[in-house]
């Protein structure tokens, strides 16, 4: 009998623990256009105590029926050839606010085939969740066409020689 207490007074430890850590994106839906340049961010529960070794993290964009890796952090190491070939060379993490519970990665060059969902799953030592986002990227608005230069009407030149009166 005590060792049925000592095990769900476990449990429900673990659930306290892992009610407790949250994962949260700070915007729900972004719009972009095609070309341009976007950030994304999740902020996610941290202890002052825990090791970056044991944080793993792993953002993939969700489309089509296709799941596509967008960032990959395993163990507190970036592991780049887990990146879909989608995003390579165009996305980019802060590593300077990741101890502070926040992931943000910058996406440029901005493609329609963007679109889509993002989610991030942290898992740590401590707990683990996972935040989801809308991205949306629409056609880039046409350049508009550089003016024309004026011309200004020229006086009708007379084709043949006025002859005098006489």
């Amino acid at each position: 009998m005590k060792m049925i207490c000592s095990i769900l007074l476990l449990l429900s430890l673990t659930s306290c623990v892992s009610g407790a850590f949250v994962v949260n994106v700070t915007q729900t839906s972004y719009q972009a256009e095609e070309n341009h340049n976007i950030t994304l961010e999740w902020m996610f529960t941290t202890r002052t105590s825990s090791s970056s070794k044991s944080l793993f993290i792993y953002c993939e964009m969700l489309a089509k029926h296709k799941a596509s890796c967008l960032f990959d952090l395993y163990g507190g190491v970036e592991v780049p050839e887990s990146q879909d070939e989608q995003f390579t060379g165009r996305v980019r993490w802060d590593k300077d606010v990741l101890r502070d519970g926040r992931i943000r990665l910058h996406m440029s060059r901005l493609r329609i085939d963007d679109s889509g969902w993002y989610q991030c799953e942290v898992l740590t030592g401590y707990g683990s969740g996972s935040g989801i986002c809308h991205l949306k990227v629409t056609a880039a608005a046409d350049e508009p066409k550089p003016p024309r230069p004026t011309r200004r009407p020229q006086p009708e030149r007379p084709t043949t020689r006025p002859q005098p009166e006489c």
